[in-house]
């Protein structure tokens, strides 16, 4: 199978698709974490409100499948990446790297300050990957409101808030 793939904007008939490679992806992070979980995607809108602002990138084989995509949004002159996932058959390959350097395009291209996002600390493909991207960790104090609102959401709803952080890339 060849390492080729190409980022493209993701289209309304492929929303699905991703949900499918969402889950997929979902048992290498449960393997990483050592839990057992039922995976979940993220709803259809929130996939849907990334497409229609023009932030849903994804990743296709050779036969225009999506293998992986990047969802994001736009806020407060940031580009927040909702979710990055590639499926099991194409990770460690450099398609997150490709997507994450699609949507830092995205961002330079709309003319905004950062990308940020919310990650595990301790997994080798969360926090270890973007850092090697150029995001850095900053204290809660520094970053941006939307941010924080963020980090205190995924910790409500069950997160281990020793291992969630927020990280940035600044453009």
């Amino acid at each position: 199978m060849s390492n080729a793939c190409i980022i493209r904007q993701a289209r309304l008939d492929e929303l699905q698709r991703l949900a499918e490679i969402e889950i997929d992806a979902f048992a290498t992070l449960a393997e990483a974490l050592g839990v057992v979980k039922e995976a979940h995607a993220l709803p259809q809108d929130v996939l849907r409100g990334s497409l229609e602002a023009g932030l849903l990138l994804v990743a296709v084989d050779h036969s225009d499948l999506p293998v992986g995509f990047l969802a994001a949004e736009e806020i407060a002159d940031a580009l927040y990446v909702i979710e990055l996932d590639v499926c099991r058959d194409w990770q460690r390959r450099g398609v997150g790297r490709r997507l994450m350097s699609a949507a830092i395009e995205m961002a330079q291209a709309r003319r905004l300050s950062a990308l940020t996002l919310t990650t595990d600390r301790d997994i080798p493909f969360n926090a270890p990957f973007y850092a090697s991207i150029g995001f850095v960790q900053s204290n809660a104090e520094a970053l941006p409101h939307f941010l924080r609102e963020k980090l205190s959401h995924e910790i409500a709803v069950g997160m281990d808030p020793e291992r969630r952080l927020a990280m940035v890339l600044a453009l």
